[in-house]
């Protein structure tokens, strides 16, 4: 079952920025506008800290993931001071169920947890 995103929800502009800045493959736009300079990026698999780090991190990842386009956003929620969120996303490899939370300071993320749900390469 696919969640609908609240339209006047607290944080939808800065999630929609993400999604745009990442298809734009503008990393500079990404950092800048919407994490803090000290935000820091945890997975299972690595922790990326301070804005130059992250630039680098996410420079990389689209270089590799070659493109990202949004295909749905599955699950959504927010509260006060945090965003999650369930999407799938099509890249160049295959199609990916990704999961994020961002909680924010300030207005922007201060620290964002990411993690693969499933991908399914292309044939």
């Amino acid at each position: 079952m696919t969640s609908q995103i609240n339209q006047s929800s607290q944080f939808r502009k800065l999630y929609d920025r993400q999604i745009t800045f990442l298809a734009a493959k503008d990393v500079e736009g990404l950092i800048d506008s919407n994490y803090n300079v000290d935000a820091v990026l945890k997975s299972f698999d690595f922790e990326v800290r301070g804005a130059a780090a992250l630039k680098k991190h996410f420079t990389g990842y689209l270089a590799n993931l070659g493109y990202i386009k949004l295909m749905s956003t599955d699950h959504y929620t927010e509260n006060e001071d945090s965003i999650f969120f369930e999407a799938t996303v099509e890249t160049a490899g295959g199609v990916a169920r990704v999961y994020d939370v961002f909680v924010l300071a300030n207005g922007k993320i201060a620290k964002h947890f990411t993690g693969l749900l499933g991908f399914t390469p292309r044939s």
